[in-house]
């Protein structure tokens, strides 16, 4: 199988900019500046129409993992919304104060999701003891896991992503992400077998409109996802897969 490019949007320029560079699947999502939120109805039904795998992020707010009742109510109504609008998918999470994994709060959210596929997303990065997060991961069964693990980019945290791998096997997928860039992309493919990749892809640009910026309607400096970046990454990706077949074949 083909390795996995997942890039993350935030816009419909975005959205365009991820297919035209090829990207495998999209996560979806709203104000990535704060980590991703939950997307628009409107956002959903233009993916859901797209020939491409997209999982919705379903978090309702910035901030901690630890969520009310109301906000688990909110989260199940917008899972209902990204199966109407025929996503293939969800990016789900939730935390106790002491970092774990809320089992009990992921249990009802996946149960509530039953038949999209499933991804545990960093929420994963604040646990403690993160094999045993993994255990519970599949226990609750996703599909995979966004990780760093538990560092501010992947490559920081290539040693725990490596662990992580071994550990989940072929039972679920262990899918680095944060600061994923060609730049930075080399070593991670270099060590891992990686089968998905998680990315954003995103080039600064000026806004130049200095009344936008001056209203705060805008930021000075932005990011936008960028289809030549997600080309590069997706070559990368591939050669490197293409590469582990190679070995493989040579020594068998």
């Amino acid at each position: 199988m083909q390795p996995i490019l997942e890039i993350c949007v935030d816009n419909a320029a975005g959205l365009f900019a991820a297919l035209d560079g090829g990207a495998g699947r999209i996560e979806l999502c709203s104000a990535l500046s704060v980590g991703g939120l939950t997307p628009s109805r409107g956002f959903m039904d233009l993916a859901g129409c797209q020939d491409v795998a997209v999982t919705a992020m379903i978090r309702p707010r910035a901030g901690n993992f630890i969520f009310s009742a109301a906000e688990i109510a909110i989260m199940k109504a917008d899972i209902d919304a990204a199966r109407a609008a025929g996503l293939t998918g969800v990016v789900l999470g939730a935390s106790l104060t002491n970092g774990r994994l809320d089992t009990r709060t992921l249990r009802e959210l996946c149960r509530h999701a039953e038949g999209l596929d499933l991804t545990l997303h960093r929420a994963f990065d604040l646990t403690p003891d993160k094999p045993q997060a993994l255990e519970e991961a599949i226990g609750l069964g996703f599909s995979r896991i966004l990780t760093s693990g538990g560092r501010q980019t992947a490559l920081e945290g290539i040693d725990m992503l490596a662990a992580l791998m071994a550990q989940a096997g072929d039972r679920i997928t262990i899918m680095p992400g944060s600061g994923v860039r060609p730049q930075t992309a080399g070593p991670l493919l270099e060590r891992m077998d990686i089968s998905e990749l998680h990315a954003s892809c995103s080039a600064r640009f000026i806004e130049g409109d200095s009344q936008l910026v001056d209203l705060s309607f805008a930021a000075r400096e932005m990011l936008q996802t960028d289809t030549a970046t997600v080309r590069a990454l997706r070559a990368m990706l591939f050669d490197a897969a293409a590469a582990r077949r190679l070995g493989a074949r040579a020594t068998a």
